[in-house]
């Protein structure tokens, strides 16, 4: 089995600092750009943040986001997922679960914690 060194799964996860510029809270799991800005989104904020690389907490490589708070309620629904999303490049970074699904409703504000992107190593 092949492994990957820390370089190459930090050069990954740094991408995220780099590119990504919007994270939407969502009503499922998106798979493209267009769910996660458009299909399925329910809010957003360009406020977001990512520190360096660093050692998953059982396996890997990680980087933790910022909080996020006071970000904008486009939708209302339940918010279960998020994505984070390059806007210039018109591209889904990444996406997943939250840790606890919220109700929202439109013209509110939603929060989120600070949160984990891990690449775990292969098994």
């Amino acid at each position: 089995m092949a492994i990957l060194a820390d370089y190459v799964l930090d050069a990954a996860l740094e991408k995220l600092d780099t590119e990504a510029d919007r994270i939407d809270i969502t009503s499922q799991q998106a798979t493209t750009y267009a769910e996660a800005t458009s299909t399925y989104t329910l809010g957003n904020s360009t406020s977001l943040a990512f520190g360096a690389p660093q050692n998953g907490d059982s396996s890997g490589r990680k980087v933790t986001s910022a909080a996020i708070s006071n970000a904008t309620v486009t939708g209302t629904g339940t918010a279960t997922h998020f994505a984070i999303t390059d806007v210039s490049a018109t591209r889904l970074l990444a996406a997943g679960t939250l840790g606890a699904s919220q109700s929202v409703t439109s013209g509110n504000v939603f929060n989120l914690p600070a949160f984990d992107i891990t690449i775990n190593d292969p098994s």
